[in-house]
């Protein structure tokens, strides 16, 4: 099968990239589109690929300044071309990939990650931070561009032939922000390298993240300092220098590590801070496979992947109600009340259900099957 893939923009190996990357092993002759690509942040997988970028590669600096060129990338994306002798097109999107114009008769799958969270349902998670976006004139310039973004994003859903969604709750935003269905395969995760040690857990709690506003780091710094609890944070972002001001003495901030430093610091923490409301959230299932206690705000892609104790069974995890530091500390002190009830055991069952083998099975099945429905004029989209 001859694809052509699509990916927003290739500047880091996150749980996006690590989706990608099971095509690109899988289909090495794909070409591979993109908004923009830094060299040598990706995998070598994914690196050895023929990548074709867009005009925004040309900006300088593009790919630490590439979100303040937000209202360019519908353009951007337009202006890939996809070569007219493709069987599939197959984008991976949580921005503007799915918007892709496949050739005429080719199929597209987008495996979409979220309807782009800043135009949808996420606006203020972006902008909270960020003072100079709360003055009158700038946030109704700010509102202004993303409604005419989320009506673009609307309007271009036709271009897809079927999605894909990361998890239920998007697939629930697949239904109301485009009116389309959308089955759920659930991303892949390494539970082969993310495994148990024996070794002691340490008295600390982990947080592992970008460092972007809309993941709240900050609940779990503020709620660890005022509970004198120690914290790390292994991540790295523009929140970092504000989080730092925020962090009282117990909280260290380690900034990016490699995947062996962050599967160490897994296998040794007290438990994981999971505070953002998450599509999916791939750092809570390598937790659980490393067999360590998750506690998550209790919304989104982390609700179908951790199981709470409950009617004197054992659990996995907990979730807090709110996204605040209160409900946070609460939940830390509810964990470490009943630390007896979290079975290191079933975390580690529960994250071998996610494992790369099922999701590069169950996204190839869905590949050859939207080729063949197509062909045989039998795809309803």
């Amino acid at each position: 099968m001859n694809i052509a893939l699509v990916h927003d923009w290739l500047t880091g190996m996150r749980g996006g990239e690590k989706c990608l990357e099971v095509l690109c092993r899988r289909f090495p002759r794909a070409r591979l589109f993109t908004l923009l690509h830094a060299p040598g942040t990706t995998s070598a997988t994914i690196e050895r690929m023929q990548i074709s970028t867009s005009f925004l590669q040309r900006f300088p600096g593009v790919a630490r300044h590439y979100r303040y060129l937000l209202p360019l990338m519908p353009t951007a994306v337009g202006r890939l071309k996809i070569p007219d002798d493709v069987d599939l097109v197959v984008s991976f999107s949580h921005a503007v990939a799915k918007s892709i114009q496949p050739p005429p008769g080719v199929p597209h799958v987008c495996y979409c990650f979220t309807p782009m969270r800043y135009a949808w349902h996420r606006r203020d998670d972006y902008f909270c931070t960020s003072a100079r976006f709360h003055k009158a004139p700038a946030a109704a310039v700010r509102n202004f561009l993303l409604d005419r973004l989320r009506d673009w994003d609307r309007a271009t859903a036709d271009r897809v032939t079927r999605f894909v969604a990361v998890s239920r709750t998007v697939a629930q935003r697949i239904a109301e922000c485009y009116d389309r269905p959308a089955e759920v395969i659930y991303p892949p995760v390494d539970v082969r390298f993310y495994t148990p040690a024996d070794v002691p857990r340490d008295d600390y709690y982990l947080c592992v993240s970008a460092l972007v506003p809309y993941k709240r780091i900050d609940l779990a710094v503020e709620a660890c300092s005022r509970l004198g609890r120690r914290l790390v944070v292994i991540g790295d972002g523009p929140e970092r220098r504000r989080l730092a001001r925020q962090a009282g003495p117990r909280v260290t901030l380690l900034g990016r590590l490699g995947d062996e430093p962050v599967r160490d610091h897994l296998r040794r923490a007290r438990a994981l801070l999971f505070p953002g409301h998450e599509d999916f959230g791939i750092v809570p299932v390598e937790a659980q496979a490393c067999g360590t206690p998750v506690i998550a705000y209790g919304a989104g892609g982390a609700t179908e992947t951790v199981l709470p104790p409950g009617n004197g069974s054992p659990g996995t995890g907990l979730f807090f109600d709110e996204q605040t530091p209160a409900s946070l500390c609460g939940a830390i002190e509810r964990f470490e009340a009943q630390a007896d009830r979290f079975d290191p055991a079933l975390a580690r069952r529960q994250a071998e259900q996610f494992a790369a083998e099922r999701f590069e099975r169950e996204l190839v099945a869905c590949l050859e099957e939207t080729v063949n429905s197509v062909r045989h004029g039998t795809c309803d989209g």
